[in-house]
């Protein structure tokens, strides 16, 4: 669940830039596809008994984490969406795996990124050996194998 300032852009957010819809909307508390809850910040300061100042937020103490199959065009997509703030642009991880981290409104960090399988896929398409991508990636050999059954 996240703590939000502004319910509707929020929900806005998350469908436009994810494809997040709502399930449950129960007023100050919505349920989104993949489980993702968003609670207004007036009813959880409520909620713990709080005041205002006591919630802050962009703190960078979380992620919410997504992958995305068509990892090219999801990237592409992201340049459209106007107000979209980058914790970074697209980059590949030592093991090979391709992510874009990014704040929503609330600056809690959202990552989006290749499906391991994905990775693998790609790198036994470039014509690497499955010992040369259990190298690349870092992962047993038996892994890389698995990824290759799936492949054929």
């Amino acid at each position: 669940m996240l703590v939000v300032t502004d319910l509707e852009r929020s929900k806005a957010f998350y469908r436009e830039t994810l494809g997040l819809e709502v399930e449950v909307d129960f007023g100050a508390n919505v349920t989104l596809t993949g489980g993702v809850c968003l609670q207004t910040k007036e009813s959880w300061e409520e909620f713990l008994s709080v005041t205002p100042d006591a919630i802050t937020f962009g703190g960078r103490d979380a992620e919410l984490y997504f992958e995305e199959a068509l990892f090219d065009a999801f990237a592409e997509r992201l340049k459209t969406v106007a107000s979209l703030q980058y914790v970074h642009p697209v980059m590949e991880h030592s093991w090979g795996q391709r992510v874009v981290r990014f704040y929503d409104p609330d600056q809690h960090v959202i990552e989006v990124g290749e499906p391991i399988d994905m990775v693998c896929k790609r790198f036994l398409d470039s014509g690497m050996t499955a010992a040369e991508v259990a190298k690349r990636m870092d992962v047993p050999e038996e892994c890389i194998r698995m990824c290759e059954q799936e492949k054929s």
